[in-house]
């Protein structure tokens, strides 16, 4: 906030099926380190909804677009 700084990370996540990320890349960076960084800092504690097939949880990749913005 300090440095007025907004932009938005694409990030590219492998998702597990128990839901968690294992790997996480930046697709497109916000042209700010601090910002990727934090993105990627940020999606590490979620937890995704796994894709199925059937009644099968299946690992997956999703791309996930992280938006900085000040109010």
């Amino acid at each position: 906030m300090r440095r007025s700084w907004e932009g938005t990370v694409l990030l590219r996540v492998h998702v597990l099926p128990n839901g968690k990320p294992s790997e996480i890349q930046v697709q497109k960076s916000s042209g700010r380190d601090l910002l990727d960084e934090a993105a990627v800092k940020a999606v590490k504690n979620w937890s995704f909804v796994p894709a199925k097939r059937g009644d099968v949880p299946q690992e997956g990749w999703v791309s996930v677009p992280i938006d900085f913005k000040l109010n």
